[in-house]
């Protein structure tokens, strides 16, 4: 067997010996001998999966050539999810009552990351005294997102009367369940903050 062969598919390509006992059209068995016999040092659990992880296909479409509108969109998306957004759960999601901000951002993903549309996610936020199947149907329209891919509601029941009217429309949540597309926000955010701070 070619050593050089099994530690570039190793190493560089990251298969598995399973993945590389069917490309070089051997048994796991004579895969494992080798590598073992050559003091190959093998991946723990943790690289393996943070392997597997880079491996899976994208769910979003990044756009390579922007314009100047484009770049104008992605920095505004960008600077609201650093000021609104989630950054602990591995998940991308912008909160606000505010609806420039939610369209500003959602028209972000759209455009400039390529997101899968199924893949959206609304979350309302609203009070007991508030209709909340109007305020669903209000931002399905405005968002351009079909009602099925509304989460069931967050319902407050102690709200303070003295504040009816502050949020009329609710808070909105905008999710997208993808680890890779929040790594890579997380990323771009920490570039654009550096260069301000460095410049």
């Amino acid at each position: 067997m070619d050593v050089d062969l099994i530690k570039r598919l190793y190493y560089q390509e990251g298969l598995s010996c399973r993945e590389i006992a069917l490309k070089t059209h051997k048994t796991i068995g004579q895969i494992i001998y080798l590598m073992r016999s050559h003091n190959f040092k093998l991946r723990n659990a943790a690289e393996t999966i943070q392997i597997q992880f880079y491996k899976k296909p994208l769910t979003f479409d990044e756009k390579q050539h922007l314009t100047l509108k484009d770049l104008q969109l992605k920095q505004a998306g960008l600077m609201l999810y650093w000021a609104e957004g989630n950054k602990t759960y591995n998940t991308v999601d912008l909160a606000n009552s505010n609806e420039p901000i939610i369209l500003i951002f959602l028209k972000m993903l759209r455009q400039i990351y390529g997101v899968k549309e199924e893949k959206i996610r609304v979350l309302l936020y609203c009070y007991v005294n508030q209709n909340k199947q109007k305020i669903i149907n209000y931002w399905s329209k405005k968002l351009k997102i079909p009602k099925k891919q509304f989460i069931k509601p967050f319902v407050r029941k102690d709200y303070n009367p003295d504040k009816i009217g502050k949020m009329p429309y609710g808070l909105i949540h905008i999710r997208y369940n993808d680890k890779r597309l929040f790594l890579k926000i997380r990323e771009e955010i920490d570039i654009i903050t550096n260069d301000l701070l460095m410049g």
